[in-house]
């Protein structure tokens, strides 16, 4: 027998962000590919040639998505399971996400001001989520 799962806005954004998180570095690796070639992507080359510059920006994308992504598991996480999740750490999951899909936009195409703006508005979201778990 099948059991029906719901997930709470909190899980479902996680989920979207760790998915997102899973496939942003999909772009680099093909524009490195196609400017090193096959081999020197998978090894180790001494002199690897330049590659385009939205690419080097998403990698960069990617790892502060990576550095982000933990803390922000931790305190959905904790959310869920201490049984504090509600609608503020549900609207703070959501800016977290969306804001994490702004910052990589927006870092890949160099908007000036708005790739910070998106990293802070990310911050906020988590940080809404904190306050909710402390002041339980």
């Amino acid at each position: 027998m099948a059991t029906e799962m719901m997930l709470t806005t909190d899980l479902t954004m996680l989920t979207w962000s760790a998915a997102l998180c899973a496939l942003i570095w999909v772009p680099y690796v093909l524009a490195r590919i196609a400017a090193w070639g096959m081999l020197d992507t998978v090894g180790y080359p001494e002199s690897p040639p330049e590659v385009p510059a939205w690419s080097a920006r998403m990698q960069k994308a990617h790892l502060n998505l990576v550095e982000n992504l933990v803390p922000f598991a931790a305190l959905v996480l904790v959310a869920h399971v201490a049984g504090a999740a509600n609608e503020t750490t549900a609207l703070g999951a959501q800016i977290f996400f969306w804001a994490r899909v702004a910052h990589a936009v927006v870092y890949v195409f160099a908007i000036p001001f708005a790739r910070t703006l998106a990293f802070a508005a990310g911050i906020v979201g988590m940080a809404m989520i904190f306050a909710v778990i402390v002041g339980s």
